[in-house]
């Protein structure tokens, strides 16, 4: 469960974006839309090479 303590003379709006802050790195969301549908485990991999190559290929054309 996610806690924020509200500071003396805080405003609500500063409290709730510590709190949105807190819950997007939680990764609840992230794990709730891999739930949504079964994805096998050889595509999965398969995807994250794909994503490291694109990573390492934009990678190298900002180093040039």
């Amino acid at each position: 469960m996610i806690i924020v303590n509200v500071k003396d003379n805080e405003s609500v709006d500063r409290a709730l974006k510590r709190f949105k802050k807190k819950f997007e790195r939680t990764g609840v969301l992230k794990e709730l839309r891999s739930r949504a549908y079964f994805e096998k485990p050889s595509i999965a991999k398969r995807k994250q090479k794909e994503r490291a190559v694109y990573k390492q290929h934009l990678f190298a054309e900002q180093n040039y």
